[in-house]
């Protein structure tokens, strides 16, 4: 797959994927055996798939019982559900990030030009409910909601070329066709990635009621649930892509390992799932996955109360919102009495402070300076990267700017290297240069009009490092002259400034390390939320010109090589394509990096077995679901 590297990671290809199949009958959790002589639930061969994918555990065959303790946050904190749960698509990453393997679908077969993928279903798989999973709720999924063209105003990038969707066929009830127009040789990875979870997503027997294709008396149900929108009655019961509904309705069936039973809503105080007795992994001896019963996930407003628990041995898996690595010496400290291991878990990130400078901001003044790329490499040049790093980081990152890191094959010198070196003269001459000498009585730049030269810089509260290092950058920046406001903001309300171009800068991590190929949004203006050098870029590429602004040469330039890599008919020349991308985006140098992140800390209880000890810490992996939580237990 050309758009695959090897992370080096020490992990065993073994762990988490297909074995061999047990040679003696399956075997299910004491509570459901339960249910089974009550009456309550059909017998475990009944509720398996006829092959159910036989997973082998990363260290020994598991015990049942036990509640996993995870915590989340209140705003906006959703995938931390789906990180746990995982995002159970057609096909899913191996947990050491280097090959697509067999999830949902039992296999697949693709034609010699990669236009063309066949996927076989697993027979007798059921959702959450016993209702049977088959080719009709993928072409439900897709035809019908995600290539429909009213639920998506436009389909989600993965599934066009061009402006031409997929199309997708059922050939038999276990079998699905998805054809292209032209070669897609990435698109099984983009498959793997949870913003692409679309095919298995929607069960048809139970969302169609809310389609007005499938329910004639929709109308009246609009009306019962106060809603006005089918498309939003869709999402509030069946939930979609990076949404909270997604985990707010019980009702909702699923292909998860666990099932929401208190959900992710209103002013809840915890999230609380249990086990699908339905689910369709079994370990090597036969035993029905999930081993744990339940996930509970307390809901804490505060990153350091979720730091705090965490130390004090209340969490039995945590590494979102504990991950600053200036956390590390506390939860070393604290590991024999919290009875945790501290893991240490490698970014695929490419910055842990990026700098995404609006190109489209609305002060005019300020995007003309944006958009001067002497600006930016003043802007770059006025950071004490060394200072921030000791401060922040432990000393324990490196200064970089946003390319991959060394060790990717994508790997460009200059995106990652460039205008590094501090130099306040330099930065001082080449801002008095672009007409920005003249300074008010507090040192701050004037614009020729006499107004102060100030950028508002949003950033989510929730990023604790990242605000750390945001206020280091404001005092540098102040030494030359450049007025920098912190706006600091909880998540949702973050989201939504960026979405209406309501900012100058936003400060967040930059992805692409080591998965640039699967997370371009800040080489390339393609993600609607997250390419924020400039969103209505996005909306231009996205709308074929119709919607949004034209971008910048160089960005029209690499989305128009960005459409050929998407179809390149042989992995030499994908490749060149995207070199070529990576190239333009050095020479235009539109986001200013920081610091390259070092390993991110998380800790596991002593007694929770089958967790590698280190696995890829980023969003496309998602961290740890790939690892196969469903395959954790309890030792004695």
């Amino acid at each position: 797959m050309h758009r695959r590297l090897t992370l080096g990671l020490g992990l065993s290809l073994a762990a988490g994927l297909a074995a061999v199949a047990p040679a003696h009958a399956y075997q299910e959790a004491p509570a459901l055996a339960k249910r089974v002589q009550a009456g309550q639930l059909p017998p475990l061969a009944q509720r398996l798939p006829e092959k159910p994918e036989v997973v082998k555990p990363h260290t020994r065959v598991g015990i049942y019982g036990g509640e996993l303790r995870t915590a989340m946050r209140s705003s906006n904190d959703h995938n931390s559900i789906l990180r746990i749960v995982g995002n159970q698509g057609l096909v899913r990453w191996s947990p050491d990030y280097n090959t697509i393997v067999p999830n949902v679908a039992e296999g697949w077969t693709q034609n010699a030009d990669a236009s063309e993928y066949v996927f076989k279903l697993r027979r007798g798989m059921k959702w959450s409910d016993g209702t049977p999973f088959t080719a009709d709720d993928v072409i439900f999924a897709m035809n019908d909601l995600t290539l429909g063209g009213e639920f998506y105003v436009t389909p989600p990038a993965s599934y066009l070329q061009g402006t031409q969707p997929v199309k997708v066929s059922k050939v038999d009830d276990e079998h699905v066709k998805f054809s292209f127009r032209e070669p897609n040789l990435g698109f099984l990875e983009a498959l793997a990635l949870p913003v692409n979870q679309h095919p298995t997503l929607f069960q048809k027997k139970y969302c169609s009621q809310f389609h007005p294709k499938y329910n004639a008396k929709l109308d009246g149900l609009l009306s019962a649930e106060n809603t006005k929108d089918w498309r939003q009655l869709m999402r509030n019961k069946c939930g979609d892509i990076e949404i909270p509904t997604r985990w707010a309705n019980p009702a909702r069936p699923t292909l998860d390992p666990w099932q929401i039973k208190e959900p992710y809503r209103g002013a809840a105080t915890r999230v609380v799932l249990e086990r699908n007795p339905y689910f369709w992994q079994v370990d090597t001896n036969g035993n029905q996955l999930p081993y744990i019963d339940s996930v509970r996930m307390p809901i804490i407003s505060e990153v350091e109360t979720i730091l705090l628990v965490t130390l004090n041995g209340q969490l039995d898996f945590q590494h979102r919102h504990v991950y600053a690595v200036r956390n590390l010496p506390v939860l070393k400290e604290n590991a024999a009495k919290g009875q945790y291991k501290v893991l240490g878990l490698p970014t695929l990130q490419a910055n842990s402070v990026g700098l995404y400078l609006n190109f489209s901001t609305k002060n005019e003044a300020l995007r003309k300076l944006i958009r001067n790329k002497d600006f930016r490499i003043a802007l770059s040049t006025a950071l004490d990267r060394k200072n921030i790093n000791d401060t922040v980081f432990l000393g324990l990152g490196t200064p970089w700017q946003t390319g991959p890191i060394r060790q990717s094959k994508w790997y460009n010198e200059k995106l990652g290297t460039q205008y590094l070196a501090h130099d306040l003269a330099k930065a001082n001459a080449m801002l008095d240069k672009l007409g920005l000498a003249k300074r008010d009585a507090d040192g701050y730049r004037l614009y020729p009009d006499g107004q102060r030269v100030t950028i508002y810089a949003n950033i989510a509260i929730q990023l604790e490092q990242q605000l750390a290092a945001l206020e280091l950058i404001r005092q540098q920046y102040s030494k030359v002259g450049i007025d920098l406001v912190i706006k600091a903001m909880e998540r949702s309300l973050a989201a939504a400034r960026t979405n209406s171009n309501d900012y100058d800068v936003v400060i967040d991590v930059v992805p692409g390390g080591l998965d640039i190929t699967m997370n371009p949004r800040a080489v390339l203006a393609i993600h609607p939320t997250e390419s924020r050098m400039s969103l209505p870029w996005v909306k231009w590429y996205m709308s074929q010109g119709k919607e949004g602004e034209e971008p910048s040469p160089s960005m029209k330039k690499r989305l128009a090589l960005y459409d050929k890599w998407q179809k390149a008919s042989s992995l030499q020349e994908a490749d060149a394509l995207f070199r070529e991308i990576l190239q333009l985006a050095a020479d235009e140098f539109e986001v200013i990096g920081v610091v390259l992140p070092p390993a991110s800390p998380a800790i596991r209880k002593n007694k929770l077995i089958n967790v590698f000890d280190t696995m890829p810490a980023g969003w496309t992996y998602p961290t740890p679901a790939p690892a196969l939580p469903q395959s954790w237990f309890f030792a004695k």
